[in-house]
């Protein structure tokens, strides 16, 4: 794969956003490529995560930064919770495949992820607060499932037709 940074991150309510992720098959340079990519253009869209099927590759892998000053980048390639509290909290998420919306969402405060890394090797990692959330929103993604479909038809029929209003006004200002 030849660099195509930044990628292209697909939108509500673009039907790729529900294809089911398959796991990657073998780590190589290709989902090396990938992840870096992926971490370049969640940082130039000021993104926390980003899940490989927001940019039309439809694979377990996921990257991962709620750090400040983007120095605790998070590779997670197949991964599972196999843990959530039974706790929850209702937080409010936005979405870089969902831009300017932000809602309330009932996620676990905190999960137990297990998945490899980029040398193959099987990690597991215990997360809490905006962390734990981030796993879980993104771990959706790789389901198929996007925030807002935890949100009530009627919201999320607005957000939908608000999101296909904008996409058509940016193409047609892109044509003039």
């Amino acid at each position: 794969m030849s660099p195509m940074n930044p990628l292209t991150i697909l939108r509500y309510p673009d039907p790729r956003l529900h294809t089911v992720a398959k796991p990657v098959a073998a780590i190589d340079a290709r989902i090396r490529q990938l992840a870096s990519a992926m971490f370049e253009t969640m940082y130039e869209a000021a993104g926390i995560g980003l899940a490989a099927t927001q940019v039309d590759m439809h694979e377990r892998l996921i990257v991962i930064d709620v750090s400040e000053d983007h120095d605790q980048p998070l590779v997670l390639i197949n991964p599972e919770i196999v843990w959530a509290s039974a706790e929850t909290r209702l937080g409010e998420e936005g979405c870089l495949s969902v831009p300017g919306i932000y809602d309330g969402v009932e996620r676990s405060i905190a999960v137990k992820v297990q998945a490899l890394d980029l040398d193959g090797k099987l990690q597991v990692h215990e997360a809490e607060g905006m962390l734990a959330v981030c796993i879980q929103h993104e771990m959706d993604h790789l389901m198929g499932k996007v925030f807002v479909e935890y949100l009530s038809p009627l919201k999320r029929n607005r957000i939908k037709t608000k999101l296909i209003k904008q996409k058509k006004d940016e193409e047609r200002d892109a044509v003039r």
